[in-house]
């Protein structure tokens, strides 16, 4: 199996059990080993007091980009810090694509970068994760294997 097909083997294993990302519309739009682009459309339950969108939303779009990126490699990976930091609001009906890009693995940690874009190429979010590998395959026996 190629590393491409390892990565696309393990994102359709992680995305029949996200629940999250499934229930709020998002959609994997690009997977390859240590990358990751999801989509989402906000909707009215996404925006908060002001109508602008709702951090958390936004923090889980970047969340759902590098969770995808970092277990592209058939290593079961979680979130071990994260921080966004919030740069122009995201509006109703905005169409928002988060794209994580591996920066460094090394061992058992990683770092990710994820920028969230609206379609008009604004930059709304710059998130980074930090993540941490146990030895534990993602696939079940036998998957990687091709």
């Amino acid at each position: 199996m190629t590393p491409q097909e390892l990565a696309e083997a393990c994102a359709r294993q992680m995305w029949s059990d996200d629940r999250a990302s499934q229930q709020l519309g998002m959609k994997l739009t690009h997977i390859a080993p240590g990358e990751a682009s999801i989509q989402m459309t906000l909707t009215e339950r996404m925006t908060n007091g002001h109508g602008n969108a709702h951090g958390g939303f936004l923090f889980t779009l970047a969340d759902s980009a590098f969770a995808f990126a970092c277990n592209s490699y058939n290593q079961m990976t979680v979130a071990q810090h994260c921080s966004i930091t919030y740069i122009a609001p995201g509006t109703l009906g905005d169409r928002l694509t988060a794209t994580a890009r591996e920066v460094s693995r090394k061992g058992r940690s990683g770092i990710y970068d994820i920028r969230v874009i609206r379609e008009d190429g604004t930059v709304i979010a710059e998130f980074r994760g930090h993540s941490r590998s146990f030895n534990k395959a993602l696939l079940p026996d036998g998957d990687a294997a091709g």
